[in-house]
Parts: structure tokens; sequence; C-alpha cells
């Protein structure tokens, strides 16, 4: 191969570029992160099959995206069932075509103390947040091995890196999906599927809105001891969907394999002139 064909092959596409038209699965779509990705993916022109357990609020997040001259469909979704999670493909596949993106964020959460927490319930956690994420995976992921491509996004949270008190089994949850990440990532290498994940800072949705003042400001001053509150900004749940729809949308050939994604603590002026002098000034007088 000589230098003008070395160029050549440098610079020809590695990849087809993605589709037009990209079908998305988004478990949690009824609130939250996942009805965000739902519909900022669906403004951008894909197809988005919504599923949760709180199918109405799925249709009327369907609804208003129709309206919009989007496509959606809702279904009923239960990550911890593994014939609900075949029937949502199923179906979803029906009516918009093979999935080319999966977006796992479904789940919710409790304060309990780890050992205050009765094992039945520390079970139930890890098998929404990390056991129905491998179902998608398990449902979805071999036919966009076959067809060449697709993405996977499995929402995880910072926890992962600094654990919080009151979350242990969602902190032992998302430990395993971020794990479960890393292996599904060596083994897609080659087969055109990227698997990425999104960690999210503290984030203003419905999980944990249950929690009663008494248990919210116990959990808040205990963050709090352990310089886990910084500030008391948090993301919005169209904050993370912009990072999520960001990360499918790179190019083919690229691959994010993790983001994580903070809040900005409030901008701090910096004094003026003036009152710097007033300040020294006023020391200097003491």
């Amino acid at each position: 191969m000589n230098h003008i064909q070395c160029l050549e092959s440098a610079y020809m596409p590695r990849f087809e570029p993605h589709p037009h038209r990209r079908p998305a699965l988004i478990a949690g779509a009824s609130s939250g992160i996942g009805a965000a990705t739902a519909a900022l993916l669906a403004a951008a022109g894909h197809p988005v099959a919504l599923g949760a357990r709180r199918t109405d609020r799925c249709e009327e997040l369907a609804e208003t995206i129709r309206k919009d001259g989007g496509e959606a469909f809702a279904h009923p979704l239960d990550v911890a069932d593994s014939g609900s999670v075949a029937r949502f493909v199923s179906a979803a596949a029906a009516a918009l075509g093979d999935p080319e993106i999966v977006v796992s964020g479904a789940g919710d959460l409790g304060a309990e103390r780890v050992h205050e927490l009765d094992s039945e319930d520390f079970a139930a956690q890890v098998q929404v947040h990390l056991v129905g994420a491998h179902r998608l995976v398990s449902h979805v992921v071999p036919g966009m091995v076959a067809r060449g491509r697709g993405d996977v996004v499995l929402v995880s949270s910072d926890v992962v890196r600094a654990p919080r008190t009151r979350m242990g089994a969602y902190v032992a949850a998302k430990n395993g999906v971020e794990g479960m990440a890393r292996a599904l990532q060596m083994e897609l290498e080659g087969t055109g599927v990227r698997a990425s994940v999104v960690r999210p800072g503290p984030t203003m949705t419905g999980m944990g809105m249950g929690w009663d003042a008494e248990t919210t400001g116990e959990v808040l001053d205990e963050w709090v001891r352990w310089g886990l509150a910084r500030h008391p900004y948090f993301l919005r749940a169209e904050d993370v969907a912009a990072v999520i729809a960001a990360v499918v949308a790179t190019p083919r050939g690229t691959h994010l394999t993790l983001v994580e994604v903070q809040p900005e603590a409030a901008v701090t002026k910096p004094a003026t002139a003036a009152e710097s002098t007033a300040v020294s000034g006023g020391e200097e007088g003491r």
C-alpha cells in the first residue's frame, strides 16, 4: 500500500453512520430521568417505547409526544419480572421496529440503614436496579449484535464513587450495574454495539420523594457530616437526559464508556475593587 492509499484508508469511514430513525426503549419512562430522556429522544426524531409500572403516566407522555409530531408507544413494564420485560421488548419491536437504543433507568430507593433493612427488601432493590438492567440487556443486546450496531445506556449513580448512608441496597446494586457494564463493554468490543454508563450526581426526581420530613432531615444531616452535600443544588432530570442523548448521538467509532454528571454550585461573584478596599480599610482600622 503506497502513501496515498494509506491516507485514503485512514480517512475512510470505519463505520456506517447511525440510521436517522433509531427506535429507543426507555425503562422507567413514567417520570424523572426516563420521561425526560424519552421526550428528548422523541424530539430528535427517534421513536420511543415507554415502559414502566405506572402505564397511565407513560400513556400521557406518549400522547404528548405524538401531539408534538413524535412517535411513541407505551406498554406496561416491570423490570423485576422477566415475563414483563420479554413482553415489553416484543411489543415495542412490533410497534416501532428493532431497537437501536435501550436506556435502563427504572427503580426507586428507601432510606434504611443496612443493618436495619430486611433482607427481602434489600434483595428487591437489587432485583430492580441490577437484575432488571440485566433482563433488558439479555432481551435486547443479542439482536443488536446480530445487526452490528446499537446503544445500551445503563443509568448508574455517583454512589458508586462516593457511597451514601441510608442507601446500602442501592449502593450495592449500582456497583453491580457498573461492574456488569465493564464486563459487557469488553464482551461487546468489535460487535458494533456500545454499552455506556451515565452516572448522575444528586438529581431532583421522584426517587426518595416519598420519605417523610423527619427521615429526609436525618439523611441530609448524615450526608453533610460525611462531606457528601457540598451545596444545595440538584441536577434536573432534563440535565441527565441531555447527557444520555449526547452519548447515543456520538458518531459510531467513538464510545463514551462512562460519563459522570454533577450539579454546579451557584456562581459567586468576585468582590469588586471598591468592596475589597472597604474590607481592607475596615480591618486596618481595627
